[in-house]
């Protein structure tokens, strides 16, 4: 047997089946479905390399039903080895030796495998997820079942334009376990919350970036959050989530009318600059409050009278509206300790951060 032949049968990497339990294991996650199939949903942090896109996939699965599925698997071989070629010129022929890359699809088939399948014959020690993403997405929803109610949560409460995700920034700062739900999202909560240039992420994404953040979470120490009701601009809080934190301890936040105008001026400063985006986003209230009202609110911000609006805002609107929630939601909150916000500054949050964290033990019984 000659030397060049010695190193063909010498023992390579072999690709690993793994579960969802291992997904920290390892250096990279590699999602080799379809575009569309990634953006509704995927585990976070993975990166798309399409071994069929959208085109693709859809021409595949056209021959497939109309030819047969074996002149299907030939087309779709010849893709997804060009494809894994090209992403292995484009994006991964700088991953040193020991970079260990974890690969799935929808089923944990034949498009994860045939890529894992390279990448070990490489020598790379490639995962390939048992069960594909929809083993990923039962893990999910048993976990939200589960997960919340391991946990010790504080739900920072307060007024509409009390800083209360300002606050939680600072606590994250501060070194305290956050789960900030607004973040992820997208939206601030309310029927002015939609963020500009951000559209919301599909339910299922949500609830991935949710999960990812609660089992990343100590039990032993708390987890801040902000109050919420059960819907997030278009999405669902998960039940089990939401259950957990309106039977939860409470923070509430205080700030004088001027500190809450001054900051929610701030924080939807894009209205400000967009007033036809404003009055449409108002043009949301006419059943609630009548045209009138409505009507009133529209000419202060034609007029660009900022202050006198989110006044009237805060009055009419927001703390009618708040108050009814939190006291329906939140049974523990008579028992909250309380906490001002004294300026609209970083060095004031900082401090109420501070001042939050000294009331609330380190670690839990």
């Amino acid at each position: 047997m000659t030397e060049a032949s010695d190193y063909h049968v010498k023992k390579r990497p072999a690709t690993s089946t793994v579960t969802v339990a291992q997904l920290d294991q390892f250096d990279e996650i590699i999602d080799v479905r379809s575009e569309d199939e990634f953006a509704e949903d995927h585990i976070p942090g993975a990166v798309n390399y399409p071994v069929l896109n959208n085109a693709e996939r859809a021409e595949v699965g056209t021959i497939y039903k109309q030819v047969s599925s074996f002149d299907a698997k030939k087309i779709g071989a010849a893709l997804v080895s060009a494809n894994i070629a090209r992403h292995l010129r484009e994006h991964l022929l700088q991953r040193p030796r020991e970079w260990r890359p974890l690969v799935y699809c929808w089923r944990g088939g034949g498009r994860s495998g045939a890529l894992a399948h390279v990448l070990g014959q490489i020598g790379w020690r490639a995962g390939q997820l048992e069960g594909g993403y929809k083993n990923y997405r039962r893990a999910v929803i048993a976990d939200l079942q589960t997960l919340p109610s391991r946990l010790q949560w504080r739900v920072v409460c307060g007024m509409t334009g009390t800083g209360k995700s300002l606050l939680l920034r600072a606590l994250r700062d501060q070194g305290a376990q956050v789960l900030d739900l607004e973040a992820l999202a997208q939206h601030r909560g309310s029927v002015l919350g939609n963020l500009p240039d951000a559209p919301q992420p599909a339910q299922k994404m949500f609830e991935s970036l949710v999960w990812h953040a609660l089992r990343r979470f100590d039990p032993e120490r708390p987890v801040f959050v902000e109050s919420e009701s059960k819907k997030i601009g278009n999405l669902r809080v998960p039940e089990k989530l939401i259950e957990a934190m309106w039977q939860s301890a409470c923070v509430v936040i205080e700030a004088g009318m001027a500190v809450r105008v001054a900051l929610l001026k701030d924080e939807y400063a894009h209205f400000l600059g967009d007033t036809a985006l404003l009055n449409s986003q108002l043009d949301c209230l006419r059943q609630l409050h009548g045209g009138t009202v409505i009507d009133d609110w529209q000419t202060l911000a034609r007029s660009e009278s900022w202050d006198q609006l989110t006044v009237e805002l805060l009055v009419r609107h927001y703390d009618p509206a708040y108050t009814r929630a939190i006291h329906s939601h939140y049974p523990r909150l008579p028992q909250a300790r309380r906490f001002q916000l004294t300026a609209h500054t970083t060095a004031a949050m900082t401090q109420l951060a501070r001042d939050v964290l000294a009331e609330t033990p380190a670690t839990v019984a």
